[in-house]
């Protein structure tokens, strides 16, 4: 299995602000020390502004260097518009990489879901798992599902593959909660999966579980997954109820639809964080 990362990501951060960058140390630190997985360990390479400009408005990319917060969830650093590419040059890496037959994931940040067409939001900057998506279609996959079990909406997935021919999102998260978007379907080609806060943890489950099923009906040749770790029962933004176990059952379901895939890191702020990342990736290498 390949882990693409990039010590540069780790380099910038805000007091207290939850998407911080031991969500990468400690996590690499973690799958380092374990022997039960072997792992190569990867850089991103580069991006151009076209594969962006599938997804994103020009000046999407313009704004990314001008020094202003764009909310009070994504602040302004100086060096993000460059960490924001080499997260969306990884995302793109992955893709290419599952499409030979390989494990994959994407331990990068900024994550990307809530990045519409027009807008960086929600701790995200460009739209890592759309960029990927759009690049895998115009480069020879004629159907990608993007899977995403974030437990806050892809909002910004939603707002940039609606009714994209050869695109598919399913979405399973929590509602009502942030960006206060997924209550249904979008589109001819969005499904949304919602559950309340502080669902029976076998309703989530079982809700994951029919998205999947839905997802392997359109029969995609590549599947994308957001890999957000907040639905877990100790995640402190939002109330979800996984535990370890449901997120290793879920990379073994993803395992056993036998279709490419690539996973990227979007949410999960719990000191946890690592020890979730490390049962999906078990899950998903059949362990």
């Amino acid at each position: 299995m390949k882990i693409i990362t990039d010590e540069k990501c780790t380099g910038y951060s805000r007091y207290a602000h939850p998407e911080r960058p031991a969500r990468i140390t400690a996590t690499v630190e973690r799958l380092k020390s374990q022997n039960e997985l072997p792992l190569e360990w990867i850089s991103p390479t580069n991006i151009g502004d076209g594969q962006i400009l599938r997804a994103h408005a020009p000046e999407m990319l313009a704004r990314l260097k001008i020094p202003k917060d764009f909310d009070d969830d994504t602040p302004f650093f100086e060096n993000i518009s460059d960490r924001a590419r080499a997260s969306a040059a990884a995302a793109i890496d992955a893709a290419r990489i599952a499409r030979t037959g390989e494990n994959v994931f994407g331990l990068m940040r900024p994550p990307g879901h809530h990045a519409t067409r027009e807008r960086s939001m929600g701790f995200c900057y460009l739209n890592n798992i759309a960029i990927a998506a759009l690049d895998a279609l115009a480069t020879g996959t004629e159907r990608v599902a993007v899977f995403d079990f974030d437990v806050h909406h892809g909002n910004g997935t939603e707002d940039i593959l609606m009714n994209r021919e050869g695109a598919a999102l399913f979405s399973v998260h929590q509602f009502p909660a942030y960006p206060g978007t997924g209550e249904k379907n979008a589109g001819k080609n969005c499904f949304n999966y919602p559950v309340e806060p502080s669902v029976p943890r076998e309703t989530y489950r079982a809700t994951l579980a029919r998205a999947l099923g839905d997802l392997k009906k359109f029969s995609p040749g590549l599947v994308a997954v957001s890999a957000g770790f907040d639905g877990y029962a100790r995640d402190p933004l939002a109330d979800g109820t996984l535990l370890a176990e449901d997120f290793h059952w879920l990379g073994g379901e993803l395992r056993a639809l036998k279709i490419p895939f690539f996973s990227l890191l979007e949410g999960g702020y719990s000191r946890d964080l690592p020890d979730l990342i490390f049962a999906y990736l078990k899950g998903v290498a059949g362990k």
